[in-house]
This record gives C-alpha cells, structure tokens and sequence, in this order.
C-alpha cells in the first residue's frame, strides 16, 4: 500500500502508467541528475535505478519539464521539432516507464 500523495514505483504500477507528451512532466522528487560529458546519469533513491541521457539536448529537456505546459513544448524550447521528436519521445517515456520523470 503506498502512502497519501507518494507515488507507487512498484513493477505492477508501471505497467499501466500512461505518458502523455501533451501532458506536464517533472523530475521525480526522489531522482537526481548528474551531468557528465556524454550527457546525464540519473539516480533514483527510491528504486534505486539508475538512467544514462546520451546528449546534452535530452538532459536540457529533462531539465526544464516542469517549467513547461507539455513535453512536446519542452522539445520545442529545446530546439526538437515535430519531424526530429520520435526518438526523444521514446527516451521519455523509458523514463516515465522507470519513474524518473512523473505527472506534474
């Protein structure tokens, strides 16, 4: 049983978890961001796993979820258009999967 407002990282939550790119997303509380050269690692306290970003953009974007109305306008303020976001959606929502980044 999880607690009132902390979030269930449990493996049977994660699978019917929806990430939305319409949507607010934010850092989960317990996740820090490391930058290094190839990008980020980032650390979960709570599940204890661990995520690489493998560029700079993606760590931008990261970043700055919870400072904009959707995903798709972080990508934007990011400088990833509609045509070039495919892969970055993918990587989002990996972390949504893992819990790294949450619904705002």
């Amino acid at each position: 049983m999880t607690a009132p407002g902390a979030i269930d990282v449990s493996p049977e939550k994660k699978s019917t978890d929806t990430f939305d790119p319409g949507a607010t997303w934010r850092l989960h509380p317990q996740v820090a961001l490391r930058p290094e050269p190839f990008g980020a690692l980032l650390y979960h306290f709570g599940t204890r796993k661990l995520s690489f970003l493998k560029n700079t953009v993606i760590v931008g974007v990261v970043r700055s979820l919870g400072d904009h109305e959707s995903v798709r306008a972080a990508l934007r303020a990011h400088g990833v258009d509609e045509t070039a976001e495919r892969p970055y959606l993918r990587a989002l929502r990996t972390l949504a999967d893992s819990h790294m980044i949450v619904p705002a």
